[in-house]
């Protein structure tokens, strides 16, 4: 039969495996690092092994290459399976669950008595390089059930054989490497020699199905890439990740902490992590109102029977946090946007009314299990940056486009780059079929309008509308999801929101649910890690700090403390009997964008002597000279994202 390969038609011979027609097609370089092939069958994709044959209905073969995603997810998961032989032959007692790949890595479960250590690691990694220097195949078996599950009963794997009774149909798929066989899918790469870039990374506890009331599992993470570079980028990436880690610096810059024994995901917000928070959304407040919005605040406690209304006790009551008060049932809010249409439904609105655009940056609860809290990251408690757009439908793509525009300037502001993902309709979800199209192709327009690339994400749009996703990526190239914008012809419906149109009858308008910052919380955790601390001078909590460099110059440094104070400047002074060096390699430590040193000459002249950050010397300036230098440092940023904000 003919086969299309990378635009090449191929002969293939009845029963011949995919790695035969492919080796026809490629040359031996590319061939060699081809991982998996995907045939294509009809409609239909179907990823498969080299080793398989060619199924009797394929019009192409795809090759899938180890550098690309796809094949990096294959050799992830080949890579756990790698792992786990090698755990078995050095714990043989250890019983195996589970071992995905996920973004950017792979971990396997296992039920040991003693849970591992990075201790371990030396000896895990010294078998895994054993399999991988010995090629050994991946080899493929369907097998019926029962055979499967006499298999695995006898060696002693109870959780395989729990998995097993659970899958439907009569037979499963099961790949062995070496002495070990688990039970698979696939497609797996063709031989550990795959697995050679890889790394053990760390280790976690993990409750089997995630069920705090099943065992406790012990979890290896690890990580694995087509090749040594790429593993040893992102090794030094990691690096990276850890000097700029948010709760690493949190704590040691004293911006906030956390007490899991008293209120677990919860922030605790110290002085200075305050005054960060109090500048940020002091900004977006002026920010919002410059471009059309209406600050309001709605309650944290809504009566259940709204949230049924809503459609957030029947698709979102997991999350949500509930309360009895006088023999009612209360939810506390996990979003505002019904507190915004309750807004709304407060006084009659004409068509020249629209756009209501309410914003607020409200308080939000939303329960998250103990295992995925992290920092400021993912908490329970947060503030959402969160705004609702009532318009008609004809203002709707621009309305959007704004919206987009914000989020720009945002993204712009702080360095980010970014990218849009439009997500869709998904299975758990309210409305109809058209009022989704529309809301689907609203967005579509507006992205196309402003000349911005996207990706379709299937699947993955709120219970009551689809949404715009926008990815940041931070300066060391990871990605953090940030802003979204939701189209809901929905929630207005069952709301029954109306403006008198020109015609002079009722209509519905559409809503626009957007975040920008999204969660304040996690917004600042991603900026402390962007700048490693080093906040840029509009947002750093202390902008200068006063060095005296004897107990001589005091009560000149602390007159010019004042003097800075009452210019609109963020200033501390350092008067403690410490040498010089000493409160310079402090102030460094704290991050303060500018070191105002104050000795004898400066006390004469009573100017300071500027240092900065980067370790530059400004020279001497008088007090109004260094409130105009920190002023002009602090606006820059704004001026190059052309948003001309003023802190004078």
């Amino acid at each position: 039969m003919a086969i299309r390969v990378d635009d090449q038609i191929v002969e293939a011979a009845a029963g011949s495996s995919v790695a035969e027609v492919l080796q026809k097609a490629l040359s031996g370089k590319k061939f060699k690092s081809v991982v998996a092939c995907a045939a294509l069958c009809g409609d239909e994709r179907r990823v498969i092994d080299l080793s398989a044959a060619v199924p009797d209905d394929a019009a192409g073969l795809e090759p899938v290459y180890a550098d690309s995603p796809e094949g990096l997810q294959i050799i992830r998961h080949s890579t756990a399976h790698v792992m786990a032989c090698a755990v078995k032959r050095l714990f043989p007692a250890a019983k195996v669950t589970i071992g995905p790949s996920i973004d950017n890595g792979f971990y396997y479960d296992f039920d040991v008595k003693h849970p591992f250590s990075s201790d371990d690691f030396a000896a895990i990694e010294a078998e895994m390089k054993k399999i991988v220097e010995n090629r050994v195949p991946f080899i493929r078996e369907d097998v019926k059930k029962n055979t499967a599950l006499a298999r695995f009963r006898e060696m002693g794997e109870p959780y395989k054989v729990e998995l097993i009774e659970n899958l439907p149909g009569d037979t499963v798929s099961l790949y062995t490497c070496g002495e070990f066989t688990d039970l698979c899918r696939g497609p797996h790469v063709p031989h550990t020699g795959f697995s050679g870039a890889s790394k053990l990374l760390s280790v976690a506890g993990a409750y089997w199905h995630g069920d705090e009331h099943n065992p406790m599992l012990s979890r290896i993470y690890g990580t694995a890439f087509a090749d040594d570079k790429a593993l040893s980028a992102y090794l030094k990436q990691l690096e990276e990740a850890k000097r700029r880690d948010h709760r690493k610096l949190g704590r040691e810059l004293s911006l906030f902490m956390f007490q899991e024994e008293v209120a677990p995901g919860m922030v605790f917000w110290l002085p200075r992590g305050m005054m960060v928070r109090t500048i940020l959304e002091d900004f977006w407040r002026r920010e919002h109102l410059k471009r059309g919005y209406d600050i309001v605040q709605g309650p944290q406690l809504l009566r259940a029977e709204t949230w049924q209304r809503s459609g957030h006790y029947d698709h979102y009551r997991q999350n949500m946090y509930f309360t009895q008060i006088d023999e009612d049932q209360y939810g506390i809010k996990p979003m505002n946007c019904v507190g915004h249409m309750l807004i709304f439904n407060n006084a009659l609105h004409s068509y020249r009314d629209l756009p209501q655009r309410y914003f607020e940056l409200g308080v939000v609860h939303r329960h998250e299990k103990s295992g995925v809290l992290h920092g400021l990251l993912r908490v329970r408690q947060f503030t959402q940056d969160d705004a609702h757009i009532l318009c008609a439908p004809e203002q709707l793509e621009d309305e959007i486009v704004g919206v987009i525009r914000l989020i720009h300037d945002l993204m712009q502001l702080f360095g980010f780059k970014y990218k849009v993902l439009i997500s869709t309709r998904p299975e758990d979800s309210i409305g109809t079929d058209e009022a989704w199209e529309l809301a689907t192709n609203a967005l579509i327009s507006a992205v196309k309008a402003v000349d911005l690339p996207y990706t379709i994400n299937e699947g993955d749009g709120a219970f009551y509308g689809p949404k715009i996703d926008v990815v940041l990526l931070d300066c060391i190239g990871r990605e953090w999801q940030c802003s979204t914008i939701q189209v809901d012809f929905t929630l207005p419906e069952r709301f029954d929101l109306t403006y008198v149109g020109q015609d002079g009858e009722r209509h519905r308008p559409v809503m626009v649910h957007r975040a920008i910052m999204g969660s304040l919380e996690r917004f600042i955790g991603v900026v402390i890690e962007q700048y490693a601390g080093a906040l840029p001078t509009w947002l750093a909590p202390e902008q200068a700090r006063i060095l005296t460099v004897t107990e001589a110059g005091n009560d000149a440094a602390l007159a010019m403390r004042d003097e800075l104070r009452a210019l609109g400047i963020r200033v501390e002074v350092d008067t403690r009997n410490e040498k010089l060096g000493f409160k310079v390699r402090e102030a460094q430590v704290a991050k303060i964008p500018f070191m105002l040193v104050v000795g004898e000459k400066e006390v004469q002249a009573h100017a300071m002597n500027v240092r900065l950050r980067n370790g530059d010397n400004a020279g001497l300036k008088s007090v109004g000279e260094v409130a105009s230098l920190i002023r002009a440092d602090a606006e820059e940023p704004f001026k190059q994202g052309g948003m001309r904000y003023s802190f004078s």
